[in-house]
């Protein structure tokens, strides 16, 4: 049997590929560091899952690194798709593949590297995400160390993350669809368990060459099939749906680059749009001559088994996670504004007509306007979100407390403004137990 790689460093272990990668390799046996610069809660499930700034690291840190823990195999799945606030494609893809190559180098000893990047060439490469990804590729290819480039397809997998749970989302939907130009572009899907084996066998199957492998099912299909393909899965392949225009997505892409900037990860920005647009192929022929895996096809990976509720509350959820979102920073931040700046007559009367102090009425009237502007932009940022929302439950809970002492008559005034603060309170607890994204 060829020699086989022991102990294997994976970067980007809290990703959607990296992470089920990982414990993959582990129930296999083999001794995996995997480094995430965050970890969810939950994702931590050996002492060997490292937080730390990993695309920071000096060459000199990655040498040390890997002689300390003495790796094998380096198996690099960093990526980000859009530049913006903490994410940087050529910091991430170009600059830190270079500091790793040089890193593996230093080292003396034989380590093989397993890069994940994307299909396609470089004639279609249109995005700083496609375009950064595609250098990196070029420098591995003349680092002249054993290597291996894989590229994978549209990737489905049993968690969801990104644009995998936007096709999910979009086969839930019982009313629209894809733009026809779209839906007709090739897409051609791998699953995730092909993946994992194909990286298994490489720890196995040791090597001084270079090699670049598509990783897809060899049958071409398009983004359109997946999702009726997903929407078989979920039951809703009979409702009848109207086709939505191109411009509406272009539109939602432009929206999401700017949530983005406020730190969210929405799965439509212009990024993603265009790299849809480009399609999803390439050649699996090398890759199942060299590893005897036979890719499983798009029927296998979706309908190996039905549906679960699980399955479908987060299809159907997602796509209303960003409207929840939204609907609460808007609902504190307009109603402070209308408070301190439209009605502050009307919000100071309520206060001058349940006695209280003269002096106190102007300071209250505007510190809780301001407070729940304050509100509305903490829930907006996600950094702040959990903070934003945890608080405006307080606020609200002390509204109301503070109604039912001072002005109990303000529960039964004819547009029920305190009855729906409780319906505002629910929903800002379906928003923090959403807010998760991995």
């Amino acid at each position: 049997m060829p020699p086989r790689s022991q102990t294997i460093l994976l970067l980007g272990g809290s990703g959607l590929i990296g992470r089920y990668v990982a414990e993959d390799l582990r129930l296999r046996g083999f001794a995996v560091t995997a480094i995430a610069r965050h970890y969810a809660s939950s994702q931590k499930t050996s002492t060997d899952d490292v937080e730390a700034p990993i695309t920071a690291m000096t060459q000199d840190q990655l040498t040390r690194l890997m002689v300390e823990r003495r790796i094998d195999m380096v198996v690099n799945c960093l990526g980000v798709l859009q530049d913006g606030p903490g994410m940087d494609t050529s910091a991430v893809h170009r600059d830190f593949t270079a500091r790793l190559l040089a890193a593996i180098k230093a080292t003396a000893q034989p380590i093989q590297l397993v890069h994940i990047s994307i299909p396609g060439t470089a004639d279609h490469d249109r995005t700083a995400f496609s375009k950064t990804k595609r250098d990196a590729e070029r420098l591995i290819a003349d680092a002249g160390i054993g290597s291996t480039i894989l590229r994978p397809g549209f990737v489905i997998a049993p968690a969801a993350y990104g644009g995998s749970a936007l096709v999910r989302a979009l086969a839930a939907l019982p009313v629209a669809d894809l733009p026809s130009d779209l839906a007709s572009r090739p897409f051609q899907p791998v699953a995730m368990d092909d993946i994992a084996a194909t990286i298994a066998w490489l720890c196995q199957h040791v090597s001084d060459t270079h090699r670049v492998w598509d990783l897809m099912q060899p049958e071409p299909v398009t983004l359109g099939a997946v999702v009726d393909r997903y929407r078989t899965f979920f039951g809703t392949d009979r409702s009848t749906r109207i086709r939505l225009p191109g411009f509406l997505l272009d539109l939602g892409a432009k929206l999401g680059d700017g949530v983005a900037r406020l730190g969210w990860t929405p799965p439509v920005r212009t990024t993603a749009i265009a790299e849809l647009r480009r399609g999803v192929t390439g050649d699996p022929a090398p890759w199942i001559t060299a590893t005897g895996i036979t890719p499983l096809t798009l029927a296998q990976m979706v309908n190996r088994r039905s549906a679960t509720v699980q399955d479908k509350w987060f299809a159907r959820l997602f796509l209303l996670k960003p409207v929840i979102f939204v609907s609460l920073v808007l609902f504190w931040i307009v109603s402070g504004f209308i408070a301190l700046f439209i009605s502050y007559d009307a919000a100071a009367g309520i206060l001058s007509a349940h006695q209280f102090p003269p002096a106190s009425v102007a300071p209250i009237t505007v510190g809780t306007s301001l407070m729940d502007m304050a509100t509305g932009a903490l829930i907006a940022f996600r950094k702040t979100s959990a903070i934003g929302l945890i608080w405006g439950i307080l606020a609200s809970l002390g509204y109301m407390f503070g109604a039912a002492v001072l002005a109990p008559d303000l529960w039964i005034e004819p547009l029920g403004a305190l009855v729906k603060t409780g319906p505002a309170i629910i929903l800002m607890l379906v928003a923090l137990a959403m807010l998760d994204n991995r």
